[in-house]
């Protein structure tokens, strides 16, 4: 999933406002900034507060960095990696593409601009994670790594109120698609959301002792909920505030 340089046909009269929060100290900023990773690209969300706060940064960060040229992945029937390939495609359908996604058009905003880009994970561990992830989970590529094992007629009207969501900057209905995956499977959840949302705490955590900027966009997914990245900041006695 090499980045793209086509640029979204937007409908002018759609307006979203995703969910924008802040970390702060005296010398250092942090925007956390909670993805979707497949999108229409016809309502505008890559302005106002958000653009605002990437282009004050000095830094993006995202969960991976994509290889230049992806590997060739054998796709086992069953899996976490057979439910995304088939949720890839089912957004696909519905005229989604992760290159109008949101981690896909700040990579290439970063790109253009010269801004330094980090991965919090490797590209290669998050995809062993996958792999290894029980079959009832259904990753969500359109809001963060997982979603509910829907039937497939169900997908397509799952995805677009996922979509939908997110361009309200709505929280609602992706916890309830949280609490789904903790309910079917509390091993999916762990390492999807819990190990990993810790882990991204500690990574803010340790960034707040350096000055600068840094404009972090993880699914958001990893934004919710009460093992949310915010939650486990508040545990370390780190506020952190939204700010759209």
């Amino acid at each position: 999933m090499a980045a793209a340089t086509a640029a979204p046909l937007h409908d002018s009269t759609a307006c979203a406002r995703p969910a924008l929060w802040v970390v702060s100290d005296s010398d250092t900023t942090i925007y956390l900034f909670g993805t979707i990773h497949t999108h229409d690209g016809r309502a505008h969300w890559f302005d106002h507060a958000v653009r605002r706060a990437f282009d004050a940064s000095d830094e993006l960060v995202l969960e991976t960095l994509l290889p230049a040229s992806l590997p060739k992945v054998q796709v086992p029937a069953t899996g976490g990696l057979a439910v995304a390939r088939a949720t890839i495609g089912a957004a696909r359908n519905l005229g989604m593409s992760v290159q109008f996604g949101a981690d896909q058009v700040l990579h290439r905003a970063a790109d253009a601009s010269g801004k330094p880009i980090i991965g919090l994970e490797s590209f290669a561990a998050q995809l062993d994670m996958y792999r290894s992830l029980p079959s009832p989970a259904r990753p969500a590529a359109a809001a963060g790594p997982a979603s509910t094992a829907a039937p497939d007629p169900a997908l397509a009207p799952f995805l677009r109120s996922l979509v939908d969501s997110w361009n309200r900057g709505d929280p609602a209905t992706i916890t309830a698609v949280i609490g789904e995956v903790r309910r079917q499977s509390p091993e999916t959840y762990r390492r999807l959301f819990t190990d990993r949302n810790a882990a991204w705490a500690k990574w803010i955590e340790v960034r707040l002792a350096r000055p600068g900027t840094a404009f972090v966009a993880v699914g958001t997914g990893h934004l919710v909920g009460d093992d949310s990245v915010q939650s486990r900041l508040a545990q370390a006695g780190i506020r952190s505030a939204r700010v759209n």
